[in-house]
């Protein structure tokens, strides 16, 4: 049998200077103005590439038809099938019949009897969409036309009917969704529950994205049961230097539910403000400093705690706080100099009122770094803050505090001794003002300052040796403290022996004392560290003792052990623990040990603490808290979580949580039962709800994202 070489014919058909289509083939005829390929056809144009088994070329139309085996790839990023396609390379039109286009990166597929495409754009009749395998795909969804623009790579789709393998499960007359990452506006993936108390929830995010610097979330939310409200998240980029986030949000209680629950709002509302920008003052005043400026806000406010308990559906991965803190820093650093103003605003959601709050309305401070005299054997540095203490109702003062700290410091035996004495000096001064109430009008506040100097003489040694497989460094410490002179009028000499007093620290006229006496005593330290050839820290060790020589005083303070030791590089255990001698007791004791290897990912920990109060509410004496958690990745399918915190002390369990995920490449199913202390104000006061939740994850990949949040959530009867 003759054996014959096949050459491949190239043609090449220009439409115009730019534009040039290159037809490949074992066998190429032409007559009249078509031109036919067969046996093995390839296509090219641009960054267009088809394969087919025959081709044919309309010369005068510029219309281009492809039978049988087409497959077509665009730039990497499509594929598309069929049986019969029609190009018009001049007019940029394509026709499949029938219909099967891949887009590669999110692995979305749409079959459908035919598909037409004008440019950019490709209109699909009658088909279906799904990310899973095309064979028996686990979830597909069904429409009767579809449109899809390539270059924003937005899909719309019309008439779509959600089926799980052949069961329809839902049905909507418009679906919009975004094959790239790219932020567009639309509507989120909704959150549903229900709960015996509250009734049906639903909540459907609206995401709107019209400019690239700016963005807002808007959640509307309805509770059938006890009311409707609004959460709003607006988030925004300022500048290369500076972002912020603002969220604010209304709850509308209904009347029944209310009364019912015995609350003290029928509406709950508050906002959250923070903003960050790591170059504000030459910003805003267009200034050219060296150095360092900094503003930051994390400012916080609500009528009552149930703000936080309704934004979102999820109790458990919701925090709840019943103590805010705002604040507002701001700084401009050099090398030699520090200066910085500090807001704070604190507000305690249990209080029916926070008037008689202490509030820090500002701070100012300004510091000297650390320099130097006679070739750096002599170091001193000065530290001065003015804190304004505001409150609406009773006594508030301006306090300023000035230390500075002069340091002669050197070194004995080739430096394997570091010798210090510091002379610390330091102020305090207060300037009252405003009426206390009558509890404490036997007190007279009177405008003071206190004087005081003490010394501090200081010895130190650290060394290091190598070994084979490990390095092990031990330091030594010791330093003694020596009162000074002191001078005090006023406030101080009034309250210095009484509120000195660790039993008469809540009383009022000792809100304002914050000095604390310089005891004559030494410090005895002691810190170890082992590192592995990797220069990974394998154990460290720290022990701390004070020894007091007043004689009104326990001659041995606590002592202090702590000590973070990593059997291996998956499982470690950390201690931290205070011995007191004159109880005889642990005043706190904390363990924790954890593990993570073989997919599991595991921590328990416990906190006591004992205050040593004599009082008969032994619960306020002791601390005792057990917290767990553990993880658990079986593959790359099969995962199982839980957590449970458990307070010993009260016997009563905080929270609990147990759930499993399974993972496919186009689906995640997931389903997790919680429980969860949260607390509440009711009219009488500060309160608690025990709430049992079974939260249940659906994520259709990739038309949703796996973010954590849950699809539906269902209440379960709270525990009495």
């Amino acid at each position: 049998m003759l054996k014959i070489l096949v050459i491949f014919i190239l043609v090449a058909l220009r439409i115009n200077a730019s534009d040039k289509v290159e037809i490949y083939a074992a066998t190429i005829e032409s007559y009249d103005n078509y031109i036919e390929a067969t046996g093995g056809v390839t296509v090219v144009y641009k960054d267009y590439f088809l394969v087919a088994n025959r081709a044919k070329y309309n010369r005068e139309s510029g219309d281009l038809e492809l039978f049988d085996k087409i497959r077509l790839n665009q730039g990497g990023e499509y594929k598309l099938l069929g049986k019969y396609a029609k190009l018009n390379i001049e007019k940029k039109e394509k026709f499949f019949e029938p219909f099967y286009m891949s887009e590669i990166k999110s692995k979305v597929w749409i079959s459908a009897g035919e598909g037409k495409s004008t440019a950019d754009n490709i209109e699909i009749n009658s088909g279906s969409i799904s990310g899973c395998d095309p064979v028996n795909p686990l979830w597909k969804l069904e429409f009767s036309s579809s449109d899809y623009d390539s270059e924003s790579k937005w899909m719309n789709i019309y008439n779509a009917r959600l089926y799980i393998y052949d069961i329809p499960v839902l049905y909507t007359p418009y679906f919009g969704y975004s094959l790239d990452t790219k932020r567009r506006s639309g509507l989120l993936m909704p959150s549903l529950g229900y709960s015996g108390e509250e009734g049906f929830f639903y909540e459907q995010p609206l995401y709107i994205a019209e400019q690239s610097w700016w963005d807002l979330e808007i959640k509307p939310q309805l509770r059938s049961q006890r009311g409707q409200g609004i959460y709003q998240t607006f988030r925004f980029v300022d500048s290369k230097y500076s972002h912020g986030e603002f969220e604010a949000g209304y709850f509308k209680e209904s009347g029944e539910y209310f009364e019912s629950s015995n609350l003290k709002n029928n509406s709950h509302y508050g906002f959250k403000f923070n903003y960050d920008n790591n170059d504000f003052i030459n910003q805003w005043f267009g200034l050219s400093l060296e150095g360092q400026t900094g503003l930051y806000v994390d400012a916080h406010s609500m009528n009552d705690v149930d703000y936080i308990n309704l934004a979102s559906n999820d109790t458990f991965n919701n925090s709840t706080a019943t103590q805010l803190l705002s604040r507002a820093n701001m700084f401009y650093n050099s090398d030699k100099n520090y200066i910085g103003s500090y807001f704070k605003y604190y507000q305690d959601l249990t209080l029916t009122s926070n008037d008689a709050t202490l509030q820090k309305l500002p701070t100012i401070q300004y510091h000297r770094y650390l320099d130097t005299f006679l070739k750096d054997h002599l170091l001193y540095s000065l530290d001065v803050q003015t804190n304004n203490i505001e409150r609406l109702v009773n006594k508030k003062v301006i306090q300023t505090d000035i230390s500075l700290p002069i340091v002669l410091r050197t070194t004995l035996f080739d430096e394997y001794l570091d010798l210090s004495y510091k002379a610390n000096a330091y102020m305090q001064y207060s300037r009252f003002s405003g009426t206390e109430d009558s509890a404490v009008t036997n007190f007279l506040y009177r405008d003071g300052y206190l004087l005081r100097n003490y010394h501090t003489l200081s010895a130190s040694s650290q060394l290091t040796r190598k070994y084979e497989e490990y390095s092990h460094v031990v330091g030594f410490g010791l330093s003694y403290n020596k009162s000074g002179t002191e001078s005090k009028n006023g406030y101080y000499s009034d309250t210095s022996v009484f509120c000195a007093d660790q039993l008469n620290k809540e009383a009022p006229e000792c809100e304002f004392y914050n000095i604390s006496d310089v005891q004559d005593e030494t410090l005895i330290d002691f810190t170890q560290y082992v590192y592995n050839q990797s220069a990974e820290q394998v154990l460290y060790h720290r022990m701390a003792q004070k020894i007091s020589f007043l004689n009104n005083k326990d001659q041995f303070g606590e002592l202090e052990n702590e000590l973070d030791y990593k059997f291996s590089s998956s499982f470690s255990y950390y201690n931290n623990m205070f011995f007191n001698y004159e109880k005889g007791l642990f005043s706190k004791v904390f363990n924790q040990i954890a593990f993570k290897k073989y997919g599991l990912d595991t921590a328990f920990s416990h906190l006591y603490k004992d205050t040593f109060n004599d009082t008969s509410l032994i619960n306020n004496r002791h601390t005792s808290y057990l917290t767990s958690s553990l993880s658990y990745t079986y593959n790359n399918h099969y995962s199982f979580s839980g957590r449970y915190n458990y307070d010993l002390q009260t016997r009563d369990t905080k929270s609990i949580e147990a759930g499993f995920m399974y993972k496919k490449r186009c689906w995640d199913f997931g389903i997790k039962y919680s429980e969860n202390n949260r607390p509440i104000l009711i009219a009488s006061g500060e309160s608690s709800i025990y709430d049992k939740y079974i939260y249940l994850t659906i994520v259709l990949k990739p038309l949703m994202q796996s973010d954590g949040s849950s699809f539906l959530t269902y209440q379960l009867p709270n525990k009495d």
